[in-house]
């Protein structure tokens, strides 16, 4: 009777995962402590992810709204170090230009800016006067939080709207309130919402060229021009908009694009996200030597364990599938409350912030991904030292 060959049985799916999960139970508190770190890297570089994101595509959807076709022309300085001044019909010279759609100017106009006649002259308040055109703030997609702004009637008046930071400033917080422009009563008609094309009118006090002509000396001549185009045509107009705004002298016209400024925030915001997501990955790698400890120890804890089954026919193979599955499913526990964590601290910052929260499913994959790697290299090495124990061995071992 010839004899049957013997061959080792193997685990089936079910039971290699029943296996490493019982592995994991009996020591409880070292799981949590190994997966937490696994955790904490995975929910960084979520979240880092997530908010980079939402802030992004905040950003973004500002710039559609604000629009990126404005392109701003600025009196600078000639040859010989002196202030330039613009022609007064720059504005209607650009207007000349196809594909403009709209062209306005403000001009700077040299006035002290108290709150009362109480308050010394020489005291500065930190802001200054511009007269405008009504049609500024359709230019600037802009907007008064309060009261309303110049038109036909009060640019003419002694009657001033105020930037938000001058209305800070100055101490006013609602139309109705006067300031002196000089030695003029001025009453405020006005605050405007911060202007996030142009920054620098939070800080100004603005009047209407009549106005500012009559009552306060104002020679006429702007001092920077606002102008919109087609999106397709703002190159073609950045080109020459310089010498149409100041003929024979286009050097002291500095001509920019203010919309360029927000996309420089969004590039800066990406290198601080790359910046972020690597403190994540060294988190994430010292999560995967707290794992790899882990299972070192557990080799050492389990030698009697090892042996037995060992020496009941339990292959290498096995006990290396073994000790592989424990640190997967122990670098898969602390990735999965890791991706949680992450996707809600996303959600819960965007929602303070008034952002859209974006979490991309490809952080949550990628991180998922990334801990299973670690797993895999963390328990490599403490399953191939396991499955290399003699049974004798490690039967012996107290």
């Amino acid at each position: 009777m010839s004899g049957t060959a013997l061959r080792p049985a193997r685990l089936s799916p079910a039971d290699v995962l029943r296996v490493g999960a019982e592995g994991l139970r009996s020591r409880r508190t070292r799981v949590v402590l190994s997966a937490l770190g696994i955790a904490i890297g995975i929910a960084t570089m979520v979240a880092v992810v997530g908010l980079s994101t939402s802030s992004r595509a905040d950003l973004l959807a500002r710039l559609d709204r604000l629009g990126t076709n404005l392109l701003t022309a600025e009196a600078g300085k000639d040859a010989l170090g002196k202030d330039v001044k613009l022609p007064k019909s720059a504005v209607a010279m650009v207007e000349r230009i196809g594909p403009v759609e709209h062209a306005t100017a403000t001009g700077a106009v040299n006035a002290r800016v108290r709150r009362s006649d109480v308050v010394p002259e020489e005291l500065a308040s930190g802001v200054t006067v511009q007269a405008a055109r009504p049609d500024l703030l359709a230019a600037l997609n802009a907007r008064t939080s309060q009261g309303s702004w110049l038109n036909r009637a009060s640019e003419r008046l002694p009657t001033v709207v105020l930037g938000s930071v001058a209305a800070d400033r100055l101490g006013v917080t609602a139309p109705g309130a006067k300031i002196l422009l000089n030695d003029r009563w001025y009453v405020v008609t006005g605050i405007l919402a911060p202007v996030e094309l142009v920054p620098t009118l939070d800080r100004v006090a603005m009047v209407g060229y009549p106005s500012a002509e009559r009552y306060l000396g104002f020679d006429g001549h702007p001092t920077m021009l606002f102008e919109r185009s087609t999106d397709a045509s703002v190159e073609a107009v950045q080109g020459v908009l310089a010498r149409t705004v100041n003929p024979g002298d286009e050097g002291g016209v500095k001509v920019s694009r203010p919309s360029d400024a927000l996309a420089a925030k969004a590039a800066t915001d990406k290198g601080l996200t790359t910046l972020m997501l690597g403190l994540g990955a060294v988190a994430l790698l010292v999560g995967g030597v707290g794992v790899a400890n882990t299972m070192v120890i557990s080799v050492l804890e389990r030698r009697q364990e090892i042996g037995l089954r060992r020496a009941l026919g339990a292959t290498r193979a096995s006990i290396r599938l073994q000790f592989l599955t424990e640190s997967l499913l122990l670098s898969a526990l602390g990735g999965l409350v890791g991706a949680a964590l992450g996707a809600a601290a996303t959600v819960a910052f965007a929602h303070a912030q008034g952002w859209t929260a974006v979490v991309p499913p490809w952080s949550l994959a990628g991180g998922l991904g990334a801990t299973l790697l670690i797993g895999v290299v963390a328990g490599l090495y403490p399953a191939v030292r396991a499955s290399r124990l003699h049974p004798t061995v490690a039967l012996s071992a107290t």
